[in-house]
């Protein structure tokens, strides 16, 4: 049965499954080049069109990355586990240190381009925020690097009145980042929940995470909330799925 279903199989999705096959096996290592199309060709009888598709459905699932007029390459990039519990206990922040920290383990994870602002709050997060149609936000824009590869997108939304004159408004917000000043200005995270969905990525978001065609993004949007479920942050999160592994360890 389990043949008959294979055989049922776009041939393109058959060549793919042989090649990923081939790398989880150790005949491709991080770094090698994969058959290019015209050996794909011949050694499965089949058309480019095929052949590419192949290929492309390993980029789509991060094992592979194309390499402009060199082929295509089993990715060296480790993906990173974002470890969804213990990054936001207070026993991180709280002791001064970073949330992505609990993520980066060993490896330099950077932010390379940081932008704050004061814009009009939108509708969806003046309301979540309990403001007023037409109040100020305090917004915090930010894309990080690991290991050299773009791989995040965050944005994040406070009131610019309950901010105003803190660390939260300048680059660097200090250790323990914008949670810590929340909590020394009286409004201590309690509280998170994020929710997780997942689409293909605007053209924006695809040229400044450097995404391969096919590539999906992670989205994931956190509320901060301090005492009495008063929301004091939005964070608003986009992610190259193909260089994340989300992480939620709890007990029962």
């Amino acid at each position: 049965m389990a043949t008959e279903g294979a055989s049922r199989q776009p041939k393109y999705q058959r060549i793919a499954d042989a090649l990923r096959d081939a790398i989880q096996a150790g005949e491709y290592g991080p770094g090698d080049r994969l058959p290019g199309e015209n050996d794909l060709m011949a050694t499965y009888e089949v058309a480019r069109m095929t052949a590419r598709q192949a290929l492309g459905v390993l980029q789509s699932e991060g094992v592979a990355e194309s390499r402009k007029g060199a082929g295509v390459f089993v990715r060296s990039f480790r993906p990173l586990r974002r470890k969804g519990i213990q990054r936001l206990s207070r026993s991180q922040w709280g002791e001064g240190r970073s949330v992505w920290a609990a993520d980066a383990d060993d490896r330099i994870l950077v932010v390379d381009q940081l932008t704050v602002t004061e814009e009009e709050a939108p509708p969806g997060v003046a309301a979540v925020l309990g403001m007023q149609s037409g109040e100020a936000v305090c917004v915090r824009s930010r894309r990080f690097v690991l290991d050299g590869k773009p791989i995040l997108l965050a944005k994040s939304y406070l009131s610019a009145e309950m901010v105003a004159g803190s660390a939260i408004t300048q680059e660097d917000t200090g250790p323990g980042g914008t949670y810590a000043r929340l909590a020394e200005l009286g409004y201590k995270p309690v509280h998170f929940r994020e929710e997780i969905r997942s689409r293909m990525p605007s053209t924006d978001e695809a040229k400044r995470l450097s995404l391969t065609m096919g590539t999906p993004v992670i989205l994931v949007v956190r509320t901060a909330f301090a005492d009495e479920g008063r929301a004091v942050e939005i964070n608003e999160m986009t992610l190259d799925s193909a260089s994340y592994i989300l992480e939620y360890d709890f007990d029962a």
